[in-house]
């Protein structure tokens, strides 16, 4: 399919040659990182109209590309079509297209019911995927038209949706209505408060280990001087925080899609436009790295005795992560932090471990 009728490529940029510009290429390659922006922000009560991102650009393209490998790509601005059920449709061609050429697609911006059409798309190509979402809503509201308040009930509810896991992160108990987080959680999807992900990504690592798709919620992230996203909060993950968050996106091992969604486009604060720059490049360099890992991993075993029942975690003597079980393949292995180990040689199993 031919993208010109619908996307408007990105303009040039003088860059250095230490710099990341210097390298990004307009046209999708096998293996590459590919960046996509989304201006269509109805689904989050904002408009359609192109909006004009020169501005993250500018501050994405002049930071470091340091060793990166990985071949990356801006596609450029995703023009809105006539209706929401039109934009998804558009998008959903590019990310097939994507795919297809196992490009790894980053939609940035646009509101966060887009994440519906990165799940569509990977279904198509991929069954039992692992999603998890950084997002302080959670929102199952049902109605016929797709925004972000019923996106995520349309994915958890379709019977033609394949999900194997499904973890919520950032969820703050003060703005939601607890009936759908007691529906998250009496289907045993893993519900993740904000306070447990403050300071450090160890407790939470596990949840993008194997991760498929993930997508990020901007309201998610504390807003400083001036709104950093479409609902702005002032509790939320600082700025040092997210930018190790999206490192831990890159590092996922079977990562597939990402979704940076509900940007404030509008917003004309430069600070804001350099931190989404900078969020993009941690997730690019989690990306280099984990691709850099040797494919051939060796474990440790251990084992723990609890109440007479015995135990299996394993940890990669590469990386350092940890898992829970004793199969030989490691796929069958449950992500798990060095906490959980510690705290079961002390006599507590995390309970996510025994589902």
């Amino acid at each position: 399919m031919d993208f010109e009728d619908f996307i408007i490529s990105p303009r040039n940029f003088k860059a250095e040659t230490w710099q990341i510009g210097s390298r990004i290429t307009k046209d999708i390659k096998e293996d590459s990182i590919v960046l996509l922006f989304v201006s269509d922000y109805r689904g989050a009560g904002g408009d359609a109209e192109v909006q004009d991102f020169t501005s993250v650009r500018k501050e994405f393209y002049k930071l470091s590309q340091l060793d990166f490998d990985v071949p990356i790509v801006d596609l450029g601005d995703l023009v809105s079509g006539k209706s929401v059920q039109d934009s998804h449709y558009i998008l959903q061609e590019v990310l097939s297209a994507c795919h297809y050429k196992r490009a790894l697609p980053v939609i940035i911006g646009g509101s966060n019911d887009f994440a519906f059409s990165l799940f569509s798309t990977l279904n198509f190509h991929k069954k039992n995927i692992n999603y998890t979402q950084i997002s302080n809503i959670i929102s199952l509201q049902q109605g016929e038209q797709i925004n972000e308040l019923t996106f995520l009930g349309k994915i958890l509810g379709a019977k033609n949706f394949s999900i194997k896991n499904y973890h919520h992160l950032g969820y703050q108990k003060h703005l939601n209505e607890t009936d759908s987080v007691r529906l998250i959680k009496e289907v045993q999807f893993d519900i993740v408060r904000l306070a447990e992900m403050m300071n450090s990504t160890e407790k939470t690592e596990p949840f993008f280990r194997k991760a498929d798709l993930v997508t990020l919620n901007c309201d998610a992230v504390e807003s400083f001087s001036e709104p950093f996203s479409m609902n702005p909060q002032v509790n939320g993950l600082n700025r040092r925080e997210i930018c190790a968050y999206m490192k831990e996106i890159g590092l996922s091992e079977n990562l597939k899609s990402v979704g940076i969604f509900n940007y404030n486009i509008y917003s004309e604060n430069q600070l804001n436009h350099q931190l989404l720059a900078q969020m993009i490049w941690y997730l690019i360099e989690g990306i280099n790295i984990q691709r850099s890992h040797p494919k051939e991993r060796h474990y440790e075993l251990f084992y723990v005795l609890i109440d007479d029942e015995q135990y299996a975690f394993k940890r990669d003597t590469f990386s350092n992560l940890w898992y829970f079980g004793e199969d030989d393949n490691i796929e069958n292995c449950i992500p798990c932090s060095r906490k959980d180990f510690e705290e079961a040689k002390r006599g507590t199993l995390n309970p996510r471990l025994t589902f």
